[in-house]
């Protein structure tokens, strides 16, 4: 996925209120964006780390600016929440996914589930139905993705839908964690910060759900899905992660 321009590189004053960061730019202005990642941003959202936006160019926006991602080291981290399904969906029109290849029917923001939830994509061929949720790893330590970054009811409400579907045994359900950055080489439940969810998530696959991870590839022009990356969900698994 090409961006319509490059980002814009400027430097992090403050993340606020969710939503909200106050930045600089080279010759010295101020101004407050959107930031749209309703996360903690844990070691991503620290003063005077290199940030980058994109422009609206819409007039109208209260907030013109949207801060798309961080610089760590010599890298690149997506922290834009709503990229990601964009991201999946150009990777399965384009077959880039080896695992969710065979579906002709793409259907995004499909209404499912006893809980009233919304799946990211429902794939469809001729005789069978892939239910999968996406979700964005953005938090990381020692090379080993995390997620969440903070406590998810919403994101443990998904394991139990796709639990349920996998226990039916027509159809599959599939969690697809894209790791927003290039520094992660394992993803693990954050059971340190989201017990609840860890638990899920170990129940989920345990039902039959499959769990995915892939690393995306990210640059201020440009954005796409790359290698595949294992997921370790046990308990003897499990490291430190500093809070």
């Amino acid at each position: 996925m090409k961006f319509p321009e490059p980002f814009i590189e400027v430097t992090l004053v403050k993340r606020y209120k969710r939503f909200l960061a106050d930045v600089i730019w080279p010759n010295g202005q101020e101004m407050t964006v959107h930031c749209p990642n309703p996360g903690s941003m844990m070691g991503l959202a620290e003063p005077g780390m290199t940030v980058y936006l994109s422009d609206s160019h819409n007039p109208k926006r209260k907030l013109r600016f949207t801060l798309e991602a961080v610089q760590i080291g010599h890298d690149l981290v997506l922290v834009n929440t709503s990229r990601p399904n964009h991201i999946v969906q150009e990777a399965l029109e384009n077959k880039l996914i080896p695992e969710l290849s065979g579906f002709p029917k793409i259907r995004p923001e499909v209404n499912y589930g006893e809980e009233k939830s919304r799946i990211d994509f429902l794939l469809q061929d001729e005789s069978q139905s892939c239910w999968v949720e996406i979700k964005g790893v953005t938090l990381a330590e020692a090379e080993v993705g995390y997620f969440p970054d903070s406590v998810t009811k919403r994101g443990t409400k998904h394991l139990r839908e796709l639990g349920r579907i996998a226990r039916q045994g027509s159809d599959r359900a599939v969690l697809l964690y894209l790791v927003c950055r290039p520094d992660v080489k394992v993803v693990r439940p954050a059971a340190q910060i989201d017990p609840d969810y860890a638990r899920a998530l170990r129940s989920a696959k345990r039902a039959g759900v499959e769990i995915l991870a892939y690393k995306i590839a990210i640059s201020a022009e440009e954005v796409y899905v790359g290698e595949a990356c294992p997921v370790q969900l046990h308990s003897k698994d499990l490291g430190p992660l500093k809070s």
